[in-house]
């Protein structure tokens, strides 16, 4: 294999990022404090404008949505319960769910977003049907007005899954605000990075309290209530009080100093994201080569997306020509994925779990065998590494 000259990402982080950590490191005073308040304020304020708590993953955002959920504070979920997912996915949007003693069942996908097929979705839901937990895939989505009234009439809980969707919108209201609570990623390859590090949003400020908690521990230390609390529980060192379950789920300042000054850039960032999809879209489709041997999808009416990478979508029948259309450029040099984790109910992991799958998934079934994506840079591509990457794409086809 050739030396890698277009990964998935490049470096993002500039001199006053690391210089940010630094100035943590310096202080002595690494773990989870003032910088770690400063970006959760930050988001809520200049990003989202609804609650939002860092946790040390996208991942574990997720996971705490779910156990917040089930918890016999909030009791708004019971095992059982059924939460549909579309099918394509990624692992830690699916096994939370099943973490937390619920059902899970898939969603076929829309061929036009990548997003779930809102047809599908209408036919998925049951009386057992509880939440959904949506995955703006790639960045883009679903139709988000329609999508909501599904879930008002049916009474669904709805989940957003935004770890690739960062600064995207639909009628210019950020992904991440329409739902119960919404997930977030920081790490190293997704629009802006913390290292490691995600947020987990939420209008309830209830809610918000009880998601603090099982970030850290399940104790009461830094929730609004702690002085109540400690009046209640007198015999108990107030720093010590466990009212909740709990996991560790905690960033440092580390990560939140290097995440905050990110997102200080992050119009900046998105404006050359954009401009990168385009140019590369545009290469690609206009070249005197291009005799439609794959698809690139527009963004879908009233949404802005930030592209998390150019989807490619091959249009030959061909047996294992997407594997072998990788295997070239990986050759080149050009690193590729698939559209997320693919189609997940083809997973070696749903039999492990023994998850009942009784129906078709023939769209997620086609992104898995016709569909891939290259990666979507932060630095603006020359015009140089723009003729390599579309002359290795057009010789690999």
């Amino acid at each position: 294999m050739n030396k890698i000259s277009y990964p998935l990402t490049e470096s993002v982080l500039e001199d006053s990022d690391i210089n940010a950590a630094i100035k943590v490191l310096k202080s002595k005073k690494i773990t989870m404090g003032p910088k770690t308040r400063q970006i959760e304020a930050y988001f809520k304020d200049q990003i989202v404008k609804t609650n939002s708590l860092m946790v040390n993953s996208g991942s574990s955002a997720n996971l705490l949505i779910f156990q917040c959920l089930i918890n016999p504070m909030v009791k708004k979920l019971k095992p059982g319960d059924e939460v549909l997912i579309p099918a394509i996915c990624w692992s830690t949007s699916l096994w939370p769910i099943i973490q937390s003693g619920l059902k899970v069942k898939f969603v076929d996908i829309d061929l036009s977003t990548l997003n779930i097929d809102l047809n599908d979705l209408k036919k998925k839901i049951t009386k057992k049907t509880k939440a959904l937990m949506l995955v703006h895939a790639l960045g883009n989505c679903a139709d988000m007005t329609k999508l909501m009234n599904i879930c008002k009439k049916n009474k669904v809980i709805l989940i957003e899954d935004a770890c690739e969707a960062l600064g995207s919108t639909y009628k210019n209201k950020p992904l991440g605000t329409f739902g119960d609570f919404s997930s977030f990623s920081f790490y190293y390859s997704h629009h802006i990075t913390s290292g490691e590090g995600g947020m987990v949003c939420t209008k309830n400020k209830r809610y918000l309290e009880i998601l603090k908690s099982l970030r850290s521990h399940g104790w009461s230390r830094d929730l609004k209530n702690n002085k109540i609390l400690s009046k209640k529980y007198k015999n108990i060192d107030k720093n010590w009080i466990f009212i909740n379950s709990g996991f560790n789920l905690r960033t440092t300042d580390i990560n939140a100093s290097i995440g905050l000054e990110q997102l200080k850039r992050i119009k900046k960032i998105l404006l050359i994201r954009k401009y990168n999809f385009l140019k590369i879209k545009k290469s690609l489709l206009e070249n005197k080569k291009y005799n439609n041997q794959f698809t690139i999808l527009d963004d879908q009416k009233n949404t802005n997306a930030a592209w998390f990478g150019i989807p490619i979508i091959l249009n030959s029948n061909k047996k294992r020509y997407k594997q072998r259309i990788m295997s070239r450029l990986h050759n080149k040099g050009i690193m590729t994925r698939p559209i997320i984790s693919g189609n997940f109910a083809k997973q070696p992991s749903i039999n492990l779990y023994k998850i009942k799958i009784n129906y078709k998934l023939p769209k997620s079934d086609l992104i898995d065998k016709k569909a891939f994506f290259i990666g979507l840079h932060n630095l603006k591509i020359t015009n140089s590494k723009l003729k390599f990457l579309t002359d290795s794409i057009y010789s690999s086809l």
